[in-house]
């Protein structure tokens, strides 16, 4: 597996895998992504700004979507919780998706594994990755807690006004 950067070539298929995750997510009963969250203006600034990447399987077809978004965050300004360590020199990995039809291969397992290595190896600055989801979903939680994310605290109505989200961080060593 592999991550490649998107381009703006690459929009409307990442605007099908982030469709494809909200309806996944609907479909669990799982209230996250049903607003206006993710749209295509995250997804053209992600692009813009070098933040959105591709999840390619080992024979180049692309299964998912994801955006590593660099500090600051202001998503985070209202963190109900304390960070690992208090710094800007952290990313944070936003919007990710594995479209259903690659779903059950291991690949988000593999993309939190790939990822966490590449900031680690090629990111050196870099001493926390920060991360957040739904409180319902608890297959991302799961996710995020199997790759040695620590949970830090919530964000109260930061994506919809009664949502309540989960805040993760883990320490890079670097």
């Amino acid at each position: 597996m592999q991550i490649k950067q998107a381009t703006m070539n690459d929009l409307d298929q990442i605007i099908e895998i982030l469709r494809d995750g909200r309806n996944q997510l609907a479909s669990q009963g799982i209230d996250q992504w049903q607003g206006d969250y993710p749209n295509v203006e995250h997804v053209k600034e992600d692009i813009n700004n070098g933040w959105a990447y591709l999840v390619q399987s080992d024979d180049d077809e692309t299964v998912g979507a994801l955006s590593i978004v660099e500090a600051p965050d202001h998503s985070y300004d209202e963190l109900q919780g304390d960070w690992l360590i208090d710094t800007d020199k952290y990313v944070v990995i936003h919007r990710v998706a594995i479209h259903s039809s690659h779903a059950g291969k291991g690949y988000a397992s593999a993309l939190f594994a790939n990822v966490i290595d590449y900031i680690k190896q090629n990111r050196k600055e870099i001493k926390t990755i920060r991360i957040d989801t739904h409180e319902d979903n608890k297959i991302m939680q799961h996710l995020i807690t199997k790759n040695g994310f620590t949970k830090v605290g919530e964000l109260h109505g930061v994506y919809r006004p009664s949502e309540i989200s989960y805040v993760y961080a883990l320490l890079t060593g670097n």
